[in-house]
């Protein structure tokens, strides 16, 4: 026996960002073109190129891969935390992002699949919205605290009324509405329970 350590094996090869990509881009241009009922990750394979195992070595099921093809549209990564210093630059975040055609149509498929692939939203919810939910609140609590919202307002509520307001807005207003005017809205929305901007 020799005192030479035996070979290792290579690492295998590092998993491709191109490809990652390219199978996010496709899963996602399924679920806003036929819903997440309709996309399949066969679909997901041929529209990005690879093949079905190459999809499953990355994401264990289809739920999986369309929650992280959601949330590969956001700017800002989840690990950063979100601390808006204001209402103002909260509603300035959410109008942006609702102002781009792309997006309303994904949170549609999102909300629309409640009923026939309801594990999507829960996923969604479950997985992502603590974070935002929670960064939300804190948004509402500094601006109350600051008099720009009545110290009387339960913040649970006035959160939950900005969500359905979001989604009445993606169902009732185009998709070409502008980002200032998304925003206008929510600020009125607000100032019903006596937000002042």
């Amino acid at each position: 026996m020799t005192g030479t350590a035996p070979s290792q094996r290579p690492a295998g090869r590092p998993r491709s960002q191109e490809v990652d990509a390219a199978i996010l881009a496709a899963a996602l241009d399924l679920l806003i073109e036929r819903g997440a009922v309709l996309t399949s990750i066969e679909q997901v394979a041929q529209r990005a190129g690879v093949t079905r195992a190459t999809v499953y070595r990355r994401f264990p099921d289809k739920t999986s891969l369309l929650i992280q093809a959601i949330e590969s549209v956001h700017q800002a990564p989840e690990s950063e935390v979100l601390d808006w210093p204001d209402i103002d630059r909260m509603l300035t975040d959410w109008a942006m992002y609702l102002s781009m055609p792309r997006n309303r149509s994904m949170l549609r498929r999102i909300y629309g699949a409640v009923d026939d692939y309801p594990e999507l939203l829960q996923t969604y919810r479950s997985s992502y919205g603590g974070g935002r939910a929670s960064a939300e609140l804190t948004t509402l609590s500094r601006a109350r605290d600051n008099g720009r919202l009545p110290p009387d307002r339960n913040l649970n509520i006035i959160q939950q009324m900005l969500t359905g307001a979001i989604l009445h807005h993606l169902g009732a207003y185009p998709d070409s509405t502008s980002a200032d005017d998304v925003k206008t809205y929510l600020t009125a929305v607000l100032q019903q329970v006596g937000y002042r901007p």
